[in-house]
């Protein structure tokens, strides 16, 4: 294995997950290590995971199997051969330094993740918002298809059956761009749903986020595929550039001339519906059953992914109408009552101001004729800083807004630069929106904003995902 501190270097050392032996996973409650250990679980290896927080997915990892420590300690080492960790923990973190101590050796995430699709057909999706949902359509497409494939996905795909490791060819994998990680890998298709401004505490500026996004691609087998969005500036470039070298691209989107097009798009309560081209030869009319445009937009790459691998139109049409979804990706969570009838409330990890936008525009048209009532977590001090004006304008498509302190482990929110900052900027009336910096007051925040009718969504930061119980007592 090379330096777990180098997030730059392709990994292609033959190196595979048996050959880890026993091993322990550093904070197995955050998204990215969850789905990880999850697969390793699945997969019948040895697998342990400390984690000081309780969040919802850890008892399924004890039911498969998975010992849990709740706490980090030197004594969760005992018997270890193989420690493997976040970005999160560095180097002084007391289990990575008992490792050390130890000689045991210690692996990035990205590092274990690779060694997991060694001798698959890997199929990556990146970029800076929808690769979750695009990740899941993917494996949910190839599932239904009879593909059998694994997967680790940064949100729990809601009705997948291999539970993340299939015994079939196919390895699909969302790559974290935040940390350079994504450069580790090397598949044979590589996907990418857009560059957007973001994670320039790690770049710097837009130039050096679309370099690595380039050497990410570079980095894809120079006999595969790339799939890259022709509605995004960035992955377009990206597309023209890479195709005038001779490399094989695929694009999809809403604009004339993407080899997947999608057109005629009706979204409703229901799901999405739209008409698909294949080089200008129509496909046929798509359902998918999660409504909104940017939904089907993501279905594109998985469409473009399906025809590379040989899928006839058909059977790709139908694993996309079977997508079931992904837990806080609009997920409905349950309805409240309030004094005139009751409101229904979803959870949404949207954080990226791009993002924000779409899923407010779809949940508005759900709420309709009733209203929209966001409840936000804002998620990192630099990006809340840095994007406070168009996150503020995402916010004020909705009808009414409560806004929660800055969530940023590691961060310190300096003075006049938080939650109340960013609410001031929303363009609602102050009777429409509420700071709410306690986790104890959300609830009366939204009872006092919601009516029978409407539709309360919680969305933001990942701590937020633990509020729609609090909202549905």
């Amino acid at each position: 294995m090379t330096d777990p501190n180098d997030l730059t270097s392709p990994i292609d050392d033959g190196t595979t997950a048996e050959d880890l032996g026993r091993t322990l996973f550093i904070g197995v409650g955050g998204v990215g290590m969850n789905g990880l250990t999850r697969l390793y679980a699945t997969r019948g290896l040895e697998v342990t995971g400390s984690e000081t927080k309780e969040w919802p997915s850890l008892p399924e990892l004890e039911r498969l199997g998975v010992v849990l420590h709740r706490e980090h300690a030197k004594s969760n080492l005992d018997g270890i051969d193989t420690v493997v960790r976040s970005t999160a923990h560095n180097d002084q973190h007391v289990e990575v330094v008992e490792a050390r101590e130890r000689g045991i050796p210690v692996l990035h995430r990205s590092e274990a993740l690779a060694a997991a699709m060694t001798g698959r057909r890997s199929i990556v999706v990146t970029g800076t918002h929808g690769k979750t949902t695009t990740t899941a359509i993917i494996t949910q497409m190839l599932e239904h298809a009879g593909a059998a494939p694994s997967y680790v996905n940064g949100g729990e795909i809601i009705g997948a059956h291999t539970g993340a490791h299939g015994d079939g060819e196919f390895f699909v994998a969302e790559a974290d761009e935040s940390d350079r990680s994504f450069l580790r890998y090397r598949p044979e298709i590589g996907v990418i749903t857009n560059i957007d401004v973001d994670h320039l505490n790690t770049y710097g500026d837009m130039d050096s986020l679309t370099e690595a996004f380039e050497r990410f691609c570079r980095n894809t087998d120079k006999d595969g595929l790339l799939v890259l969005c022709a509605d995004n500036p960035g992955t377009r470039g990206l597309a023209a550039m890479l195709r005038a070298e001779g490399r094989a691209v695929a694009t999809y989107g809403f604009s004339d001339g993407a080899d997947i097009q999608l057109g005629d798009v009706e979204s409703g309560k229901d799901g999405v519906d739209y008409t698909v081209l294949h080089q200008n030869q129509v496909l046929g009319r798509f359902h998918l059953p999660m409504p909104g445009r940017h939904i089907a937009l993501n279905s594109g790459a998985a469409i473009a992914v399906g025809l590379q691998i040989g899928l006839e139109p058909e059977a790709v049409a139908e694993g996309i109408a079977a997508f079931g979804g992904v837990k806080r990706r609009f997920e409905k969570r349950g309805e409240q009552r309030a004094e005139d009838g009751v409101y229904a409330v979803f959870d949404e990890y949207a954080y990226h101001p791009t993002a924000m936008t779409e899923a407010i525009k779809t949940l508005k048209e759900v709420a309709a004729p009733g209203e929209l009532v966001v409840v936000f977590m804002p998620y990192r001090v630099y990006r809340t800083v840095e994007m406070r004006e168009d996150i503020a304008a995402a916010l004020s498509l909705a009808d009414k807004v409560v806004v929660m302190e800055i969530f940023g482990p590691g961060e310190e929110v300096p003075e006049g630069e938080g939650g109340q900052a960013l609410l001031d900027a929303v363009a609602l009336p102050d009777e429409a929106k509420v700071f709410a910096p306690e986790w104890s007051g959300v609830p009366a925040a939204v009872r006092a904003l919601a009516n029978g009718g409407d539709v309360v969504v919680t969305m933001g930061a990942p701590p937020i995902s633990l509020m729609p119980e609090e909202l549905l007592r």
